[in-house]
């Protein structure tokens, strides 16, 4: 008989909430699967399964117990064990009783560090059975739940009231108490089509078991290919294609147990309204897949699901029809509202709301981001008057009825009204792309104009906060600061901008009219905004020895700095490198600890070594003085590998520290030079062998 069977664990509940069911799934199935190896339990393969009322995790061929253990004890030393007449010690009788044996029975341990007293033991391994109870409630005690529910008069506490639990091992029933409830060997299928209780026989066979009698697909995966394809199959019933966001489908799955598509139709009036209206509403208020065609332009259809097989499917739709009409009515009329006003208009209601206590209301950072983008368009001999007004204009639809209803539309609808306007399109699309990147991951502004509008209300928000003492701690970020600056420095860079950090901040801070420490405040922010650098640096592939090796030079400019990187990732890759890493270390080394004058007079140098070394150096320096000029590092880099012969050679004939002090300056001179040249692009004595 085999000492592995599957392990099944299933909780009913009330319907669990949508947005968070696969987060629960994922990190019940993690915790249980973390216990289990941390008590040395071994399993070939496991699973969650997930539906609105049910968790449900699946271990294949889990060991019947855990593996015999060897278990040595120490006591006391050899010379502590004996009493002057050679009887055992107290501390040795003592070492025997905790180990619940006798001072005969005790052995002897001995290494190079000396011997004491030892006790070695087989410690069995529990069974499986009476281990998994505990790692159950364990499990199911650190889901992350943001608030727990306690039902009746029960002090149980979870995140929906509970109905039944099932486990078992080997098909067997494990009896145990979960949340209250006494385990079972059944489970319940769909609340309308299968509500009876299904017995589950065989837990390999849990999700067919469900399918077939309770009218329930148990796997969330293989729900989201169901809802997929039937979406896109009723949208092309319709001649259209249906638009599928991932979020909305994984939230569509964690609502049904048995996903039904139901096709719908609005009144194509409210095509009129931005496509981007339609969309949220449909998707986020009622869960809906918009349908388009092949051009990407909205038709008057919406595809639903519902959790039942209908025998009247048209009542379902009409009544979702019914439901939408109000909703987009809503938005026709926040729409019309909205135009009797130009998005100009909007700017001084911004004067009510506040942005932060120290640092007044929207409007005020509104002017404050005209002024930054006035100097950033200048820096990058863009259009001022575009970035202006872009900046100007950038906060305005926070007044408008649409966003006021949709706050998810914040930008796009300032597009919309801007080119209603007939302000410029580059002004228009400024106003959206300035909330850009709007997560990791997600594209830059395109445009030059939104790129200045973009990181002029980045730098305002970061130097604001920081000025008025609202540093970041831990995984505190109310104000969301680092993205802001992630977000500063993927526009700089992915959009190849020439712009000073340092620079950019002074100036955003001299615009603050609150008392404030500016040197400290301008460190802490420069010091940030490269921390959040560094971990950009770390995702795209370079190594943080690397980063070290720019970042000690200081690079004020991200795409300077990024430049500096490319060419110190290619030049420890040339077969000079680990020689003048080690070599410029060393320097850095000597520099540092001599105490006597350095001098940049190097005539007279007696060595002919020494001399072809500086002479080396001279022609270098004069070669490296156009690439540094157009900011080619990495042909620099190559450049001075050129060096390595004369370097070693230097090292291996030359004294440096000779009791001639004059010379020694020389040749520290000379050392100091070569260090020099190579910290115009990195300092390469950062990088690890």
């Amino acid at each position: 008989m085999s000492d592995k069977k599957h392990l099944l664990f299933e909780l009913g509940s009330e319907e669990l909430p949508p947005k968070t069911l696969l987060k629960l799934s994922n990190t019940l199935l993690y915790n249980i699967v973390q216990s289990l190896t941390s008590a040395e339990l071994t399993f070939t393969a496991s699973k969650a399964y997930a539906t609105p009322r049910r968790l449900a995790v699946f271990i294949e061929n889990l060991s019947a117990n855990q593996p015999d253990k060897t278990v040595e004890k120490r006591g006391p030393a050899i010379q502590a064990a004996f009493a002057p007449d050679g009887t055992p010690s107290k501390a040795a009788l003592g070492f025997a009783l905790s180990c619940g044996t006798t001072f005969e029975q005790l052995g002897r341990l001995k290494t190079d560090k000396g011997e004491w007293l030892s006790f070695t033991e087989v410690v069995k391994g529990q069974a499986t059975e009476n281990l998994v109870t505990g790692i159950i409630r364990k499990s199911i005690a650190e889901l992350p739940i943001a608030k727990r529910m306690r039902w009746g008069s029960s002090h149980i506490e979870f995140v929906r009231p509970v109905h039944w639990a099932f486990l078992s091992y080997g098909d067997k029933l494990i009896n145990a108490e979960i949340l209250g409830l006494k385990a079972g060997m059944t489970s319940q299928g769909h609340r309308f089509h299968a509500p009876q209780h299904i017995t589950i026989s065989n837990s390999a066979l849990y999700a067919d078991t469900l399918y077939q009698q309770g009218k329930v697909i148990a796997d969330v995966e293989q729900r989201k290919a169901i809802i997929r394809s039937a979406a896109e199959q009723a949208a092309a019933a319709v001649k259209g294609i249906a638009h599928i966001e991932e979020d909305l489908l994984e939230e569509i799955a964690a609502l049904n147990e048995w996903p039904v598509p139901i096709t719908g139709t609005f009144d194509p009036r409210f095509l009129a309204l931005p496509a981007e209206v339609l969309i949220t509403t449909m998707q986020t208020n009622q869960k809906y897949f918009p349908v388009k065609n092949a051009d990407g332009c909205l038709l008057p259809y919406f595809i639903t699901f519902s959790n039942i097989e209908s025998t009247r499917p048209e009542s379902i739709q009409q009544g979702n029809e019914r439901v939408i009409t109000p909703r987009l009515t809503d938005a026709e009329f926040f729409w019309n509202q909205d135009r009797k006003s130009s998005l100009a208009d909007h700017v001084s209601s911004l004067s009510s709301v506040v942005f932060q206590e120290k640092l007044g209301t929207v409007a005020e950072k509104t002017e404050r981001v005209s002024k930054l983008a006035e100097f950033i368009a200048t820096k990058l001999n863009a259009d001022v008057t575009l970035a202006k007004r872009a900046a100007f204009l950038a906060k305005a639809d926070l007044m408008t009825n649409m966003v006021g209803e949709f706050g998810n539309l914040q930008g796009i609808m300032g597009r919309y009204y801007a080119l209603a306007d007939n302000e410029p399109k580059e002004v228009a699309w400024a106003i959206e792309e300035h909330y850009f990147p709007k997560q990791s991951g997600s594209p830059t502004a395109s445009s030059q104009i939104g790129q200045i509008v973009a990181i002029a209300e980045k730098i305002d928000t970061l130097t604001g906060i920081f000025s008025a003492g609202l540093i970041p701690t831990g995984d505190k970020d109310p104000y969301a600061l680092r993205r802001a600056a992630l977000g500063v420095l993927r526009t700089i860079i992915e959009n190849q901008l020439v712009l000073n950090i340092p620079e950019l901040c002074d100036f955003s801070l001299g615009l603050y009219t609150h008392s404030f420490t500016l040197a400290e405040t301008q460190s802490a922010i420069i010091t940030f905004i490269f921390d959040r650098l560094k971990g950009y640096c770390l995702d795209q592939g370079y190594t943080a020895d690397e980063f070290e090796a720019v970042n000690a030079v200081n690079p004020a400019e991200p795409l300077d700095f990024m430049q500096r990187l490319q060419a110190v990732q290619a030049f420890r890759q040339r077969p000079e490198a680990e020689s003048l890493a080690a070599a410029n270390k060393r320097i850095r080394n000597m520099l540092k600890k001599s105490d006597a004058p350095i001098t940049d007079n190097l005539a007279g140098l007696p060595e002919a070594i020494e001399q072809q070394l500086l002479a080396a150096a001279q022609r270098a320096a004069s070669d490296i003085a156009p690439l540094l000029a157009r900011h080619d590092y990495q042909a620099t880099l190559d450049r001075l590998s050129h060096l390595k012969n004369d370097v070693d050679a230097f090292f291996d004939q030359v004294m440096v520290m000779t009791d001639d002090l004059d010379l020694r300056a020389k040749r520290l001179g000379l050392l100091s030079l070569l260090s020099e040249q190579f910290l115009t692009c990195a300092d390469i004595a950062k990088l690890q062998s």
